[in-house]
């Protein structure tokens, strides 16, 4: 038989009152431990906590200022802000980046280049909580259905901006350029705080030398978000200072002018106030529409305009170097007389060619029969070559190089043309480095008439021309009439470049005399643009110019007929006008044009004639007619 053993019911209590006081400790402890580590968040830690908490449901915002506007001397709008829609994505808000693109690329039906785009965007350097663009320019139907889908869609947003636009497209790109999106080879170089919130900088021209006038001071404001990041309410609010308007001093009218003068050709018109040195028309042709670089330009477009043949992404107004031809002559003739090697009575007999030495190379004139006997005043009145080749040669090269440089050949002398070019004046110093050989008495007779080795853009054959209009006394050439509100608080502005000193003649006389001979191009009965000059209601003073663009060998004669177009001559010509009291200075290129007369001085006239005259709204209209 089995024994029972009886239970201690005694011993089984203390046993479960020693379990229970050990389990009550534990729990108090780990209550204390509790208690103790709320203390601590709540109490100790309030502040910082706090903060954190705040820093998820309250964000800091940068606000980007408004762009400020440019105008024409005239009040017209030259360069707007419009308002516009795009689609954003903040990446630290996206778990499934492919999944969330792969639900847009099916409601916006977007394109694998866009796509390219956005990647490329992505992976530039950019600030923590910095939304990437996707689409710009988004349509209403866009909006709606995004806006329906938002909840699918974390980290992505409809963002409105203002947007770069240029009401007047490519008649004005290559005198005021243009914004596009930043880089970051240029956040970089910019104050990352004040384009904190900015997406746009100016890229070329007047847009890129003001872009700190422009752009204006970042705002900021605290706003409350959701937990999906996205906006409730505006907190607290510190406006941005928009950017500063910009007055610039060329007409639009006179641009359009001279863009339907020069049509479909290339070439290039810079035309300026020689009292002021504001520009009043800059056009090279072709040009290209400066919307398209905005918001970044397609492959297709871009890879249009770089591969044309017709360079319409050229700057030929400031940046084409080209050999500027008897344009220079009034200068060169200038150097001679006031250096004293001739005076302008000095007369030579032309018979169509200058030697050296007998024997030796011909140098010829344009007219192979000669001019006959000729002085300074018809020389440049007919342009002939071979009355400079002979003085050039007792001269030598050293006058003028002297002078042209006091003209501002060789150098940069505008203000707030970022990308002009200084060209090229040559000298004895430039050749021996260059080309590691010395300077040849034919190099001085090439560069008395604008051949040879010396080239100019069409911004420094105005401005040359706009210092002998002022019979030597210097103006800057600029594109900035004034910024709006500088009286109240004027604008901190780029330092310029300085200025050759005013050309200072032995004898004033010898202004007179230049200029005379400069009317006679245009009024005399032998001038070579005397058909251009004639019937003007004001004086003109001009000179004819046609650059070779291939050489010629010594007993060929040069038919344009033969030639490929691209090989045949520039046409060139400067002018100022009224002779009495100039207001406008005018330089004019046609690339492979002929001469001179016959097709840059006609350009030249008409341009005159609408300045002088009064421009209305039936003027343009009548150039783009041929009228």
């Amino acid at each position: 038989m089995a024994t029972e053993r009886l239970k201690d019911h005694s011993q089984e209590h203390r046993t479960f009152t020693v379990r229970a006081v050990i389990a009550m400790f534990i729990v108090l402890i780990m209550l204390g431990v509790l208690i103790g580590r709320m203390y601590y968040l709540q109490v100790e830690q309030y502040e910082r906590y706090t903060t954190l908490s705040d820093k998820n449901r309250v964000q800091f915002q940068p606000v980007v200022p408004t762009r400020g506007l440019i105008y024409d001397r005239n009040g017209v709008l030259l360069a707007d802000n419009r308002a516009s829609y795009s689609v954003t994505l903040l990446k630290e808000e996206v778990k499934d980046l492919e999944g969330t693109l792969d639900q847009l690329r099916g409601l916006l039906n977007l394109t694998d280049k866009e796509i390219q785009r956005f990647r490329k965007r992505l992976r530039q350097r950019r600030r923590p909580y910095q939304s990437v663009p996707i689409r710009f320019r988004l349509q209403e139907d866009e909006i709606a259905l995004l806006a329906v889908n938002y909840h699918k869609l974390p980290g992505v947003r409809v963002e409105a901006e203002l947007i770069r636009y240029y009401p007047h497209g490519k008649s004005l790109v290559h005198a005021i350029g243009y914004v596009g999106r930043i880089n970051e080879r240029e956040l970089k170089k910019v104050d990352s705080q004040n384009y904190a919130a900015t997406h746009y900088i100016g890229k070329l021209g007047v847009e890129k030398f003001y872009e700190n006038v422009l752009h204006g001071q970042v705002g900021f404001q605290k706003v409350e978000t959701n937990a999906r990041g996205r906006v409730m309410r505006v907190l607290e609010r510190t406006d941005p200072i928009p950017g500063r308007d910009l007055v610039l001093s060329l007409d639009l009218r006179l641009q359009q002018v001279a863009e339907k003068l020069l049509g479909e050709r290339r070439g290039a018109i810079v035309a300026m106030d020689p009292n002021t040195g504001g520009i009043l028309s800059l056009v090279s042709t072709p040009g290209y529409d400066p919307n398209l670089f905005v918001t970044g330009i397609s492959s297709k477009d871009y890879n249009a305009l770089r591969d044309s043949s017709d360079l319409p992404l050229f700057n030929r107004a400031i940046r084409g170097r080209y050999p500027p031809g008897s344009t220079i002559k009034p200068i060169t003739a200038l150097s001679f007389i006031d250096s004293g090697v001739v005076t302008p009575a000095y007369r030579i007999f032309d018979p169509g060619f200058y030697q050296l030495s007998k024997g030796g190379r011909k140098y010829r004139d344009w007219k192979r029969w000669g001019h006959g006997w000729v002085n300074m005043k018809s020389a440049l009145a007919q342009s002939c070559d071979t009355w400079f080749y002979i003085v050039s040669h007792k001269a030598g090269g050293e006058p003028m190089w002297d002078y042209l440089g006091q003209f501002g050949f060789g150098q940069v002398t505008s203000y707030d043309l970022p990308e002009a070019s200084p060209a090229l004046l040559p000298s004895h110093e430039w050749k021996k480095r260059n080309r590691k050989q010395g300077w040849y008495p034919g190099d001085s007779l090439n560069l008395s008439i604008g051949q040879g080795y010396m080239l100019a853009t069409p911004l420094q054959l105005a401005t040359a021309t706009s210092v002998i209009a002022n019979r030597g006394r210097w103006v800057r050439p600029q594109m900035l009439q004034e910024v709006k509100g500088a009286e109240e608080n004027p604008p901190i502005l780029p330092k310029p470049r300085p200025l050759p000193e005013d050309v200072q003649l032995k004898s004033p006389q010898y202004w007179q005399d230049i200029i005379d001979g400069m009317v006679e191009v245009m009024h005399g009965e032998k001038g070579t643009a005397r058909k251009v000059g004639a019937d003007a209601p004001y004086r003109i003073a001009g000179k004819t110019g046609t650059a070779q663009v291939v050489g010629i060998k010594q007993d060929e004669e040069y038919d344009a007929e033969k030639l490929a177009e691209i090989h045949r001559d520039h046409a060139l010509f400067v002018s100022f006008a009224p002779v009495e009291k100039p207001k406008i200075a005018v330089a004019v290129i046609v690339e492979n044009g002929g001469g001179g007369s016959s097709t840059a001085a006609p350009v030249a006239r008409k341009l005159m004639d609408a300045y002088l005259l009064g421009i209305d709204s039936t003027i343009v209209q009548e150039v783009a007619d041929g009228t």
